[in-house]
């Protein structure tokens, strides 16, 4: 990305998306640009942030507090991340299109696409672990990776970032709760993080 070898990628990408005699108008009918904006406001800071406090205070009462600071810390360092990533690349947003959603920072990565993975990939791996069930497990991870990804695709659907930014911010985001599992089994098995729940059906 950072020598533009990804450019030509991006460009056929982000007008393939829009109408060959007018590039601010998307493909498909009105509602559809409506249900992307609707779509795309499940990765914003205001969404995910009441989505993360109300998991927090839940896990608090269910007397979960490990867990809940591990959602915190997850969270938390998502954004922290994600912010650095964009003060470090400053790459401008797309130029081509004309943009169907305000935008304040830089595109590189998205951090839409970033913190959905982040907070939907950790949330539904937690509410897994409550499940015995293989079904019901496959069905929350199914949901949460779903989110994910229509969140990142209205990015793109919307004008507002580059194909590529949205890459990125899959897999930068899905990097991090990784990581973040990974460290939160390690204290699991030193006895650090509560087991989950069994939730009876």
């Amino acid at each position: 990305m950072g020598e533009g070898s990804t450019r030509e990628f991006d460009r056929r990408l982000l007008l393939a998306l829009r109408g060959r005699a007018d590039p601010a108008d998307p493909l498909g009918p009105r509602w559809l640009e409506e249900m992307a904006r609707d779509l795309t406001g499940l990765g914003g800071v205001g969404i995910l942030g009441l989505i993360t406090a109300a998991s927090v205070v839940y896990l608090l009462m269910m007397r979960k507090r490990h867990a809940a600071a591990f959602l915190a810390a997850a969270v938390g360092g998502g954004i922290l991340l994600s912010t650095l990533f964009k003060a470090g690349f400053e790459r401008p947003r797309p130029d081509l299109v004309t943009h169907l959603a305000h935008v304040y920072t830089a595109s590189f990565p998205s951090g839409h696409s970033m913190m959905s993975a982040v907070a939907y990939l950790t949330l539904g791996a937690l509410l897994a672990r409550m499940h015995k069930g293989r079904v019901v497990q496959a069905f929350i991870l199914g949901v949460a990776i779903l989110i994910t990804l229509l969140v990142g695709a209205s990015r793109v659907y919307l004008g507002v970032h580059w194909p590529t930014d949205v890459l990125a911010g899959w897999a930068a985001g899905a990097a991090w709760a990784c990581l973040c599992w990974l460290v939160a089994l390690r204290f699991q098995q030193r006895g650090a993080v509560e087991r989950g729940v069994e939730v009876s059906s």
